[in-house]
């Protein structure tokens, strides 16, 4: 006959713990066996409470974990809406601006279908994406096709905007390579309330 014995405590957690009564002899003898108040331990201890917030943390980790990538995501993809709808606010704006003025490139006359040409480039020059003074009507031969056509953008460039504003264009231009610039949500509704407010005084 199998041999009886007491309940104990077998972990450093649980050590004198055990209530001294005897166990079944099939009582399991793995992990926390040989106690059969392991229960009455982890919800009368603070030890053995600490324990089940240990482990109930532990198996939400990979939940909250995704639900926080599912949040970042969402942050991002709201944060690339309102960079698309700034962006349409601006555009709209140099356009109703420039209506009338030939390509600042080419000196194509004036046409419905011009373009907001940028002459630093709105992807490599990211405090420069929504400056007035950088974006100007520009056909879609030299927006597109001629990739700015910027060699005859930089001759006419100052005859439109003023040579300080070009200088202090290229300056501003010098500068944001050394930044690791991107745009927050503050900056991208004060950017397009100030474009809504240009837009209006047109």
């Amino acid at each position: 006959m199998k041999k009886t014995k007491p309940c104990k405590g077998i972990t450093a957690d649980t050590k004198d713990w055990g209530c001294g009564k005897p166990l079944p002899p099939n009582w399991r003898t793995h992990g926390l066996g040989n106690m059969c108040c392991y229960p009455d331990w982890l919800l009368g201890t603070e030890a053995g409470k600490l324990k089940i917030e240990r482990a109930t943390l532990k198996a939400s980790k990979p939940r909250l974990e995704l639900e926080k990538a599912k949040e970042e995501t969402k942050r991002n993809k709201s944060l690339s809406a309102l960079l698309i709808n700034v962006r349409t606010v601006c555009h709209t704006y140099i356009k109703k601006r420039d209506y009338g003025k030939p390509c600042i490139s080419c000196g194509e006359p004036w046409h419905k279908d011009f373009q907001a040409g940028h002459y630093y480039k709105a992807e490599l020059y990211s405090t420069l994406k929504f400056n007035e003074f950088n974006i100007h009507g520009q056909c879609e031969g030299c927006n597109i096709r001629k990739e700015g056509n910027l060699s005859k953008y930089a001759v006419n460039l100052p005859k439109r905007i003023g040579v300080n504003e070009f200088d202090l264009l290229n300056r501003f231009a010098g500068v944001d390579h050394h930044q690791h610039f991107k745009w927050d949500r503050f900056e991208l509704n004060k950017t397009r309330k100030y474009f809504q407010d240009k837009i209006k005084e047109l």
